[in-house]
C-alpha cells in the first residue's frame, strides 16, 4: 500500500512536498530527554530532518554508537583533522567534543549547519549544495566519514562525491560510509534483486536524492569495482553501522 501511494504522490508531483508534510507531523511528537553529552538537544524539527525521527534519547544513542563504531575501525589517536560529510544537525559530530584535532561538518541543510555552529563549537560546519564541491582545501583531512549519505543518492551523485571527498582526503586518508547491503535484499521487488545480484547499484526515488525517501542498495561487486576507484579497499563489515541499525560499514583508503 505505502509503494502505491508513493508511485500516486510521483505522478502527481507531490512526493517531495507530501515528505516535508510528513516530517513536520512527526517533529510534534513530545520529547523529554535530556542531553548529558555537555552540547544541547537541536529543536525536534532537524532531528527529524536528519534522522527521521524525533526521539530524542534514539537521537542521543544513535549518535553514541556511530562515533563508537568509527572509533571501533578507525585509531583516532592518530588523526589530525576529520570531517563528518551529512553531519546534519550534529548527530554524531557532537560526540567528537574532545577530539584533540580540527573537526568539521557539512551539510545541505542551512538550518541545521546554522544550528551546528551556534550550538557546538569546537567545530567548523558549512553548508554543501547537491552536488561538489565541498568548501575545504585538498589535503584537509585523515578521515572523512559519511553515515547514511550515500544510500540517499543517485549513482551520478554517489560517484561525484566519492571524488570529492578523495579530493579534501590527505594521501593515506581514510573514507568510511555506510550502505543498504545484503541485508535489506528481502525489501527489494523482484526486478530491483536481480540488478543487485548482478552487482548493480539500485536507486529508488532518486528525484528527491539528498532526502530520506530516496534509498540507494550497494552490492559488495558494487563498492568494490566501482565505489572504490581510486581508493584502497580496507573492509566490509555487514551490519557494522551501529548508529545506523541494519546499514553496512565500508572503510576504504585514499590511494
Amino acid at each position: 500500500m505505502k509503494r502505491r501511494v508513493l508511485r500516486l504522490l510521483q505522478r502527481l508531483g507531490l512526493i517531495a512536498p507530501a515528505f516535508r508534510s510528513y516530517e513536520r507531523l512527526v517533529a510534534l511528537r513530545p520529547q523529554r530527554v535530556t542531553p548529558t553529552d555537555g552540547s544541547p538537544l537541536p529543536p525536534r524539527r532537524l532531528m527529524v530532518h536528519v534522522a527521521g525521527t524525533a526521539d530524542a534519547d534514539w537521537f542521543l544513542r544513535g549518535g553514541r554508537a556511530g562515533y563508537d563504531a568509527i572509533a571501533a575501525h578507525v585509531p583516532l589517536d592518530e588523526l589530525s583533522d576529520v570531517l563528518d560529510f551529512g553531519c546534519g544537525c550534529g548527530r554524531v559530530t557532537r560526540y567528537f567534543r574532545d577530539f584533540p584535532g580540527g573537526v568539521a561538518g557539512s551539510d545541505l541543510s542551512r538550518e541545521a549547519i546554522a544550528w551546528c555552529g551556534e550550538n557546538l563549537p569546537f567545530g567548523r560546519f558549512e553548508t554543501n549544495g547537491l552536488a561538489p564541491p565541498l568548501a575545504f582545501d585538498d589535503d584537509s583531512f585523515d578521515l572523512v566519514y559519511a553515515l547514511s549519505v550515500f544510500t540517499h543518492l543517485t549513482a551520478d551523485l554517489q560517484l561525484a562525491w566519492r571524488d570529492e571527498l578523495r579530493r579534501v582526503l590527505r594521501p593515506g586518508g581514510r573514507l568510511l560510509i555506510t550502505t543498504h547491503g545484503r541485508s535489506y535484499v528481502p525489501r527489494l521487488e523482484h526486478a530491483e534483486r536481480e540488478r543487485f545480484e548482478a552487482g548493480e547499484l539500485v536507486v529508488r526515488w532518486g528525484e528527491v536524492a539528498g532526502s530520506n525517501l530516496c534509498s540507494a542498495y550497494h552490492p559488495e561487486r558494487y563498492l568494490r569495482d566501482t565505489f572504490a576507484d581510486g581508493f584502497a579497499f580496507l573492509e566490509l563489515e555487514p551490519e557494522g553501522a551501529r548508529g545506523n541499525p541494519t546499514q553496512d560499514l565500508v572503510l576504504l583508503q585514499k590511494t
